[in-house]
C-alpha cells in the first residue's frame, strides 16, 4: 500500500436541480469540479456535517432525501493534495434537495458552482466523484458500502 498521511471522515451531497441537473463546484485547493464535500467535525453527526458544508460552500439551504453510500476503499478514496499530503477519506454520501438560499460562492474554497447536465460534465472531474454520482441516480432501496 502506497504512503497515507492521514484518515478522515468525510461526508458529500449530490443535489440536484429541478432540469435534474447535478450541482458541482470547481474547487480552490486542486482546480478540479467535483460534488460539494467536506471533513466532518468534532462533535457532529454526518447529516449535520452535510447541511453544513453545503451551506458553507453553495450558500444553499439543504433537506437530506437519502443516504447514497459510505465509500472507504482505498483505491478510489485515497487523495494526494497538491502540498503532497496523502489523505485517505471516508466518505458518507447523501442525495438531498434545495430548500431555500441563493446559489453562490461562499467561501474560498470553491472557485465557482454550476449545474450541469449529467451526460455532459466537466472532464477535469474529481477521481472518485462519477462512482458517487452513478450510485446516486441507481435508484436502489439500499445504500452502496464500497
Amino acid at each position: 500500500m502506497k504512503r497515507i498521511d492521514e484518515l478522515k471522515a468525510g461526508v458529500a451531497v449530490i443535489i440536484l436541480n429541478e432540469e435534474n441537473k447535478v450541482l458541482l463546484q470547481k474547487r480552490a485547493d486542486v482546480g478540479l469540479w467535483g460534488i460539494p464535500s467536506g471533513h466532518i467535525e468534532i462533535g457532529e453527526t454526518v447529516s449535520e456535517a452535510a447541511i453544513r458544508e453545503v451551506k458553507e460552500e453553495t450558500n444553499l439551504r439543504i433537506r437530506i432525501k437519502k443516504l447514497i453510500g459510505v465509500y472507504s476503499d482505498p483505491n478510489s478514496q485515497v487523495f494526494v493534495y497538491p502540498n503532497g499530503e496523502v489523505i485517505h477519506f471516508i466518505t458518507t454520501c447523501f442525495l438531498a434537495e434545495i430548500t431555500g438560499g441563493e446559489l453562490r460562492c461562499n467561501s474560498d474554497e470553491s472557485l465557482e458552482l454550476k449545474f450541469f447536465d449529467q451526460q455532459n460534465l466537466p472532464q477535469d472531474l474529481l477521481k472518485m466523484h462519477p462512482r458517487w454520482l452513478e450510485d446516486a441516480l441507481a435508484e436502489r432501496e439500499m445504500a452502496f458500502i464500497r
